[in-house]
């Protein structure tokens, strides 16, 4: 809840930072770091006595719950009250009323705010398996999740294009699976769009320290770390290095073999590594997307189905998710995995259901009485396009755009007795086509902040009055050096049209951008297309559908490419 007051607050050189509990004695330094970067001064920090005039006051109350929070702002002061995650989250509010464009002195509006968020879970994972990328490409993506109040980063450690854990007992494991001579390109058949291969030599793993400084780093910004080992499928880096691991050691079927206790002895030394190193409740076993059709002619598969009455592949794979669920649990855990963990038999009652291939598993598991985690592709998978396939750069299968992320509502099919089982929802990056931190940013952002809102906020969806807010932001996002996807303006939208002649009226996200326009067919539009003024006169009396195309230039110069819109005529 949100009331403002009249007046501002203004931050300056003398202003003071103090805390009430000296375990909250990092934000004042958090706090500074941005003051720094983005303002180039920093404030004295002190424990607070007395609440003193123009400062910022940072009050410890554990009565709060965990990640709830107020911030009152008047012309004399600022005060952030909660627990320390809440107080964490208040700052995090505080520098996002800032304005970006202020030097010496910080004009902050006066306002009461009391916030807590919807759900506990708000997650991201990045698939570092396919693509890697370095432990300061990590750093700064937990910064910015901070920044959006995302509390869980998922790690996707292990794929079949690349292992990055480093595991002493199994050294080839990145001594050879963490390597390749190139770097596929792998979108969806249904894309339409060829696989390529780039041919140039990548890979990469985290190192031990590495792994131990980025979950600190996290913990830090109240973020936790849950890694996942994507078993038994996905595991052709594993199998590069250690073929016996799998059916038939002459070929890579980048399915481990469920019919060899070598693959169980494995798999849980690589379970008490990952246990050591990362701190979760929660350890990602993945589950997903096996291609169980090498255990059906596996001697040592049919062995162990013969011998445990195991009736199918199916059931073999769910024998195999319940020893590791159970041996997770046996070290004070609780196993994570995809919805084809379901398949084939019960789960252990601890299990979490990550619900991605739909909002069917997470519908199924909270009916059993399963913690889940909602990760939709239709609506939280932020490697599909974001536009028109010719206009936007390759991406992954579908078209997921920004309003449609903004747009889901992750308990509407849930049954209300159900409810009480969804922990949150995630939106999940993979790098199958998004190689470099440039892409990412654009892929990522700016629909990462519609999946933090779908997290965090508990208030009826409105797009308009998100987008004018989200665009407020972005431009925090050009000084962070975030290579965001400008939007689509406002009001750029398919239409069917009963008249000859439709007006089509245009929001940029950021105020004083510039919009060029066609409705021709030309695409070179800064130079030799119309600069948006007013509203624009579509002409449908001799035509059956018009193309619009547009460009935005933000105040900052950073450009968007083409977005498009057709209206047609409508059929009667």
């Amino acid at each position: 809840m949100i009331t403002r007051i009249e007046g501002i607050h203004s931050i300056s050189q003398n202003t003071m930072i103090t805390w009430s509990d000296p375990r909250d004695a990092t934000l004042g330094e958090f706090l500074n770091d941005f003051l720094d970067e983005f303002y180039g001064f920093r404030l004295e920090v002190e424990s607070v006595s007395n609440l003193s005039k123009n400062g910022i006051h940072f009050l410890r109350d554990d009565s709060f719950k965990e990640e709830a929070y107020t911030l009152t702002v008047t012309a004399d002061e600022i005060v952030i009250r909660g627990s320390h995650a809440g107080l964490f989250y208040g700052l995090q509010t505080l520098t996002q009323i800032m304005p970006p464009y202020e030097n010496n002195t910080i004009s902050v509006p006066c306002l009461e705010i009391e916030d807590a968020p919807k759900f506990g879970y708000r997650g991201t994972m990045l698939d570092v398996g396919r693509y890697f990328y370095s432990v300061d490409e990590i750093k700064r993506l937990l910064d910015l999740m901070a920044y959006y109040k995302l509390n869980v980063f998922h790690w996707h450690l292990t794929e079949s294009d690349g292992w990055r854990m480093e595991v002493k007992k199994y050294p080839l494991l990145t001594n050879i699976g963490a390597w390749s001579m190139g770097t596929w390109t792998k979108p969806s058949r249904s894309a339409n769009i060829p696989h390529t291969f780039d041919k140039l030599p990548h890979g990469g793993y985290y190192t031990r320290r590495q792994m131990k400084e980025v979950v600190e780093y996290a913990r830090e910004r109240h973020i936790t770390i849950i890694p996942e080992i994507d078993t038994p499928g996905h595991s052709g880096a594993a199998l590069e290095a250690y073929p016996h691991l799998g059916c038939d050691p002459e070929r890579n079927t980048s399915v481990l073999c469920l019919g060899k206790e070598s693959t169980y002895t494995f798999v849980k030394d690589v379970i008490d590594k990952v246990i050591e190193l990362f701190p979760s409740e929660i350890i990602h076993i993945g589950g997903d997307e096996a291609n169980k059709s090498h255990w059906k002619e596996c001697p040592d598969c049919q062995q162990l189905m013969a011998r445990e009455g195991l009736k199918d592949v199916d059931e073999l794979q769910s024998y195999y998710i319940r020893q590791m669920a159970s041996y997770i649990e046996s070290k004070g855990k609780r196993m994570m995995g995809w919805d084809e963990i379901m398949e084939g038999g019960e789960l252990t009652p601890r299990s979490i259901v990550m619900s991605w291939q739909g909002e069917e598993g997470g519908i199924i598991a909270s009916g059993k009485n399963h913690q889940v985690v909602m990760s939709p592709t239709d609506f939280l998978y932020l490697d599909y396009f974001q536009g028109p396939q010719e206009f936007e750069p390759v991406g992954f299968a579908k078209y997921l755009p920004l309003h449609k992320v903004y747009s889901y509502e992750p308990l509407a099919k849930i049954p209300v007795e159900n409810q009480q089982y969804i922990m949150g929802i995630q939106a999940n990056i993979w790098t199958q086509c998004i190689h470099g931190q440039s892409k990412l940013d654009y892929m990522t952002f700016p629909r990462l902040l519609a999946v933090a809102e779908v997290g965090w906020s508990d208030t009826e969806k409105n797009y308009p009055e998100f987008y004018q807010r989200m665009g407020n932001n972005l431009v925090w996002l050009t000084k962070m050096g975030v290579n965001y996807r400008v939007p689509e303006p406002l009001g750029l939208e398919d239409l069917k049209a009963d008249e000859k002649e439709v007006k089509v009226t245009l929001f940029p996200a950021i105020k004083g951008s510039e919009i060029y326009y066609s409705t021709d067919g030309e695409e070179n539009l800064l130079k030799k297309g119309k600069r948006y003024e007013s509203p624009i006169r579509v002409d449908l009396s001799e035509t059956d559908s018009v193309m619009l195309k547009c460009v935005i230039r933000t105040p900052e110069g950073k450009l968007s490419g083409i977005r498009v819109a057709t209206i047609k005529k409508q059929n009667k």
